[in-house]
């Protein structure tokens, strides 16, 4: 689902060029990388929730156009 792009190694070598040990900038590169994956909303996943909601919104409006049209014609 995620099209973003996060460089693991370059962030845990620019920790550790720093001055933080390997084993500590290792985890903090898999935690921001799992971070980032799990929370962060990509825009392919936006644009599938627009059509999604662009469908039901006309879907709603044509049955809303539908039943005013029967009321007026056989109410």
């Amino acid at each position: 689902m995620t099209d973003l792009l996060f460089d693991k190694l370059a962030y845990k070598d620019k920790l550790t060029a720093s001055g933080i040990p390997e084993a500590q900038a290792r985890a903090l590169g898999d935690a921001m990388d799992e971070a980032l994956r799990e929370s962060v909303v990509t825009r392919t996943y936006l644009d599938m929730r627009l059509s999604q909601l662009t469908i039901r919104v006309g879907g709603m409006l044509v049955a809303s156009v539908a039943i005013l049209i029967g009321v007026k014609f056989f109410g």
